[in-house]
């Protein structure tokens, strides 16, 4: 499929979808982490990708082959998707849902605002830094709700969602800046997990025992992450990012804060605090300013 200029109809589709099913994730990742330990699981995650994607490779024939040039990048976009997941894993164990979703799909102000700098012809325009202060502020009001009895959380919990949303916009980042923008977007996925699965399984037992109260649901919940998550997922969204522009796409995660936000309430009974929800308001402003279509 050709590159486009902005987000047509079907982009627009496709990335509604895939906001959805990061909202599932967020759930699914909190019931994991129930029965295994975060970072042991996000290890797992990784490897058990490894497996699906080798197999999806092998089926639509495509060769597992370092193309010339993308090792350095190919490492590096691992230790940041590995590094993603440490941080988000955890953010999740120590805080809900709602809250860490909130800061984490900040992810799109962060690609925006580096991408202006690093990536030809994404300049931000004066709606969109609008947009960006106002979902920048929404982040800040979030942090400084934290101390509400209701859907608070830890300092702690927030700052390891924002690491783990800067960490997605960088994986954007060199997705669409390095020499990794030549190949396969199964071939990019596949460096991510298979140099995180290494990681994370290394450092796992540095954050305590491997396995908690596990259960049959902790079993599904990964398997459903290794499987539809991770290996269809991601393939997609690497696939979007391929075709059209990175702050088109990332602009989209407006939607994603609304899908964990929804899910942690529907799924998990988790309640709202009031500054969560100005918190929400002004992020979900902030990123559709970000979305509008404007001359640079």
């Amino acid at each position: 499929m050709p590159s486009r200029d902005s987000v047509d109809a079907f982009g627009a589709v496709a990335l509604i979808g895939f906001a959805l099913l990061m909202g599932i994730n967020q759930v699914a990742i909190k019931v994991v982490g129930e029965g295994l330990q975060p970072v042991f699981a996000a290890g797992l995650r990784s490897l058990g990708a490894v497996v699906c994607i080798l197999i999806w490779m092998r089926f639509r024939g495509i060769k597992v082959e370092i193309a010339p040039g993308t090792a350095m990048a190919g490492l590096g976009i691992g230790a940041i998707f590995a590094l993603e997941f440490v941080f988000l894993f955890n953010a999740l164990d120590l805080g809900n849902v709602t809250r860490v979703s909130v800061i984490f799909y900040s992810m799109p102000v962060w690609l925006a605002l580096i991408g202006h700098w690093v990536l030809p012809g994404e300049k931000m325009t004066p709606v969109k830094i609008l947009g960006l202060a106002l979902a920048f502020g929404g982040v800040a009001v979030a942090f400084a709700g934290r101390g509400e009895g209701i859907g608070a959380g830890t300092l702690l919990s927030d700052l390891l969602s924002l690491g783990a949303a800067i960490c997605w916009a960088g994986i954007g980042l060199v997705a669409k800046a390095s020499p990794l923008r030549q190949v396969r977007p199964e071939i990019q996925l596949l460096w991510q997990v298979s140099v995180s699965a290494v990681v994370l399984l290394a450092i796992a037992p540095l954050f305590g025992p491997l396995v908690r109260d596990l259960a049959p649901i902790h079993l599904w919940s990964l398997g459903f992450q290794i499987v539809v998550i991770v290996t269809t997922g991601y393939i997609f969204w690497l696939w979007l990012l391929s075709i059209y522009p990175a702050n088109g796409v990332a602009s989209f995660g407006f939607l994603m804060p609304l899908s964990g936000f929804g899910f942690g309430w529907l799924l998990l009974d988790e309640p709202l605090s009031g500054s969560l929800w100005l918190s929400f308001a002004m992020l979900l402003v902030g990123l559709v300013l970000i979305n509008r279509p404007g001359k640079v």
